[in-house]
């Protein structure tokens, strides 16, 4: 269902300040802390002793007391000590590759000896001052593709977020997609049109007029597992759109890290990154409210389509040419999780 030789997102640092985090990922009970040096670790959350989580407990000078009986564990898995009793030879618990950069907790669920930090996303904006960023955490009751389909074709803005970022143009203008290895790129470009009311208040963020013509892009970025950045924005009309001088115009990049719970239910990790008026805290809270309330619409839609899937499993549904996007992000996973099977399967064979 779900590549687990990946990089995913599993929480951000404010989640694990001071406590620990239990979270499901990839259907694996993990448990997130702050070792010795606040080093991040991430243990299977399951106390050796009695199979309490361990995220009901507390961390102690950078060991993980469970909540039940006071065992305490090491970042590695093992037991390091307990009241009354020796610990020597109790079984170590599970451990997982968790590394904190660009302002998020990564894990890896699958195999340990696979995980190289060298291979997590790139996210250069989050290492220049330049660009802000600002964002949350949505939890939504859908399979994870659903979501990746979702924001690989953003025809549904015109009808899911009509007041906010959505308009007819959308609609109209043609889309184009390509595949290059694992990355599949979806593009879509309008010219000459009215800002809906989401870039209006964006281009008076950056000092431009909103009552003036623009030019529009959406040129979303699926990676594998399901990461899909989208880079969006507006330009006066006729100064160059996407290439034009940052002083005509206001763009983004839509940041969608979509981590898989369970087979239908996935952690939504959403934000927006932009290069305009980055020292702009109150311009960052306004877009970040902004948004939250867009991606709330999509929240909805997505449960529903869920409920509806499941119950009717066996029912075909139509592929469009909008569809394009997703279908190739779909034939990425395939591929993944097909060859993970035949990892699995050439370990199994005697």
């Amino acid at each position: 269902m779900f590549p687990k030789n990946a990089w995913y997102v599993a929480c951000t640092p404010d989640e694990i300040a001071g406590k620990p985090l239990g979270r499901r990922i990839c259907n694996e009970a993990i448990v997130f802390f702050r070792g010795p040096e606040g080093r991040v670790a991430a243990l299977e959350d399951f106390c050796p002793h009695r199979g309490a989580p361990l995220s009901l407990g507390r961390v102690c000078e950078g060991k993980l007391v469970c909540g039940y009986h006071g065992l305490e564990m090491g970042c590695d898995g093992k037991t390091v000590a307990m009241p009354g009793q020796r610990v020597r030879g109790f079984p170590a618990i599970r451990s997982y590759p968790v590394v904190e950069r660009y302002g998020f907790i990564w894990v890896w669920p699958g195999d340990a000896a696979l995980a190289d930090p060298a291979t997590i996303h790139h996210l250069p904006w989050a290492e220049d001052p330049a660009w802000a960023h600002g964002g949350g955490l949505y939890h939504i009751a859908c399979d994870y593709r659903l979501m990746v389909d979702n924001l690989m074709d953003l025809t549904h803005e015109t009808y899911v977020h009509a007041n906010s970022i959505g308009q007819k143009e959308i609609d109209e203008a043609p889309v184009a997609t390509r595949v290059e290895g694992d990355h599949v790129i979806t593009s879509r470009f309008m010219n000459g049109i009215m800002a809906p009311p989401f870039w209006q208040m964006a281009l008076r963020g950056n000092g431009l007029p909103d009552d003036q013509p623009v030019d529009r892009w959406q040129i979303c970025h699926f990676t594998p597992p399901s990461h899909v950045m989208i880079e969006v924005g507006v330009a006066l009309a006729g100064r160059g759109g996407y290439d034009a001088d940052p002083s005509v115009k206001a763009s983004s990049i839509v940041v969608d890290f979509i981590t898989p719970e369970t087979e239908t239910s996935i952690w939504y990790f959403w934000g927006m990154a932009r290069n305009f008026q980055a020292h702009d805290q109150a311009l960052t809270d306004k877009i970040r409210e902004g948004q939250g309330k867009i991606f709330a619409e999509d929240l909805q839609m997505l449960e529903q389509q869920q409920k509806n899937l499941l119950a009717w499993p066996d029912r075909p549904l139509l592929k469009l040419n909008i569809d394009a996007g997703g279908v190739q992000s779909r034939k990425v996973i395939d591929r993944l999780l097909a060859a993970e099977r035949g990892a699995v399967a050439v370990e199994m064979t005697p």
